[in-house]
C-alpha cells in the first residue's frame, strides 16, 4: 500500500472507535449520572521521499467530567452530587466500582443499594445498614450523613474524589473501576468539597444535539475515507490492467 492508503486507513480506524464513542454517549443521554466520553486525536508528521505525510494517531479518550443537570424528585432516598466527587459501590462479586448515580433504596436486610442492587459504601468503605427499628423519615445532609427519628445519626455516604480518573475503565452504566495498571486498587481521597443534595438526582452531561450533529460528521468524514481508498483501489488496478496490456 502506498502512503495515501495508510492515511486513509489510520482515519478510517480512528473515526470507527469515535464513532462507537459517539453513539454511545447518545445512548446513555438519559443514564442517571452518566459523563461523555471524547477521543483525542493527534497528527503524525512523517518526512519521506521527499515529501511530509501526516498520520492519525489515536491518543486515547478522556472523560468530560462537567456536572449534569440536578432535577429534584421529591424521593427521600434519591441524592445528588454536586462537585467533582464520586460514590463508591460494591457488587455482589465484591467488585468497588465508582459512579454518580445516586438513585438509593433500602433493601430487606436494610442496607443501602443502588437500583441494580449494588451496596452503597460509607466514607470509611464499609457497607451502610439502617437500624433495623427505624420507622421515621430519613435525612442525608450536604455532607452524606444519614440520620432518622428515633436513631439519630448512624451512617455517613462516602464521596471520594479520583484523582486518576481520566485512566479508569468503564464498565456500563455510567460506573467505573480502578486501571488494571494500578492492581484494580482506586486511589480515592474522601472529598469534602463536594456537596450532597437529598430527594434530587444528577443527570447525564450528555448534549443529545451536540452530539447528534457529531455523530452527522463523523459518518460523512468516515465516508470520504473510505472512499478515497476505494479510490486508490481503482487506480492501481486500471494501472495493472494497462501493464498486463500494452499497446
Amino acid at each position: 500500500m502506498d502512503s495515501s492508503t495508510y492515511i486513509s486507513l489510520s482515519l478510517t480506524s480512528a473515526l470507527k472507535r469515535d464513532l462507537d464513542m459517539t453513539a454511545n454517549n447518545i445512548a446513555n443521554s438519559n443514564t442517571t449520572g452518566f459523563k461523555s466520553e471524547h477521543m483525542a486525536f493527534d497528527a503524525y508528521l512523517m518526512h519521506e521521499g521527499g515529501r511530509n505525510t501526516d498520520y492519525v494517531i489515536d491518543r486515547g479518550s478522556f472523560l468530560d467530567e462537567r456536572q449534569g443537570a440536578v432535577s429534584y424528585t421529591g424521593n427521600t432516598l434519591d441524592v445528588a452530587l454536586q462537585g467533582s466527587g464520586w460514590f463508591s459501590y460494591k457488587t455482589s462479586e465484591g467488585q468497588i466500582t465508582y459512579g454518580r448515580d445516586g438513585q438509593f433504596s433500602v433493601d430487606s436486610q436494610g442496607n443501602l443499594v443502588t437500583l441494580n442492587g449494588d451496596l452503597v459504601l460509607d466514607d470509611g468503605g464499609g457497607e451502610i445498614s439502617f437500624p433495623p427499628d427505624t420507622s421515621g423519615i430519613a435525612m442525608i445532609s450536604s455532607d452524606g450523613t444519614i440520620s432518622a427519628e428515633g436513631n439519630g445519626t448512624f451512617a455517613k455516604i462516602g464521596v471520594f474524589t479520583l484523582p486518576d480518573i481520566q485512566s479508569y475503565e468503564r464498565i456500563g452504566s455510567g460506573r467505573f473501576v480502578a486501571p488494571v495498571e494500578n492492581g484494580g486498587v482506586a486511589t480515592a481521597i474522601p472529598d469534602t468539597s463536594t456537596k450532597i443534595v437529598q430527594g434530587a438526582v444528577e443527570g447525564s452531561n450528555v448534549q443529545p444535539v451536540l452530539e447528534m450533529a457529531r455523530l452527522i460528521d463523523i459518518q460523512r468524514a468516515y465516508e470520504r475515507s473510505t472512499k478515497l481508498m476505494d479510490n486508490e483501489d481503482d487506480l492501481r488496478r486500471k494501472a495493472l490492467q494497462q501493464i498486463g496490456n500494452p499497446t
